[in-house]
């Protein structure tokens, strides 16, 4: 699968890897399998496109960004604020990343902070840091 997934109880956290070429049914699909699940609700995020050898999206992407961000962001439990960090060393994954956590920002049902990182040092940086940390 392209998307793998772990579920941290302890942490509070879920964690994705994007593997080989992720499409963006695979996005699609990892979004409602996972953030359906009523025992993750509120949980922090991490999705690594470390190991994504290919990301195949329609381009221009902007109308498919913008109807995932509005997917997630209706997804997301109302009165628990939390974080989503993606890592994205490539370029490719980079842009898409950002242009998600605006169209995240713009939403106003999104309780999640989402921001995009080079490293995954930087990302587990920012998700173990106080909620009022920025990047």
């Amino acid at each position: 699968m392209p998307i793998e997934y772990e579920i941290d109880a302890d942490r509070r956290r879920v964690v994705a890897r994007g593997t080989g070429t992720v499409t963006e049914q695979d996005i699609y699909a990892y979004q409602l399998d996972v953030w359906s699940r009523p025992e993750v609700a509120g949980f922090d995020q991490i999705v690594d496109m470390s190991a994504a050898d290919h990301i195949d999206v329609p381009v221009p992407s902007a109308d498919g960004m913008r109807d995932l961000a509005a997917l997630a962001a209706g997804m997301d439990h109302p009165s628990q604020p939390s974080r989503f960090a993606i890592v994205a060393p490539g370029d490719l994954a980079f842009g898409l990343g950002r242009m998600y956590s605006t169209y995240r920002e713009l939403d106003p049902r999104s309780t999640k902070a989402v921001r995009v990182f080079r490293t995954m040092d930087e990302a587990l940086a920012w998700l173990d840091a106080p909620m009022d940390t920025e990047p």
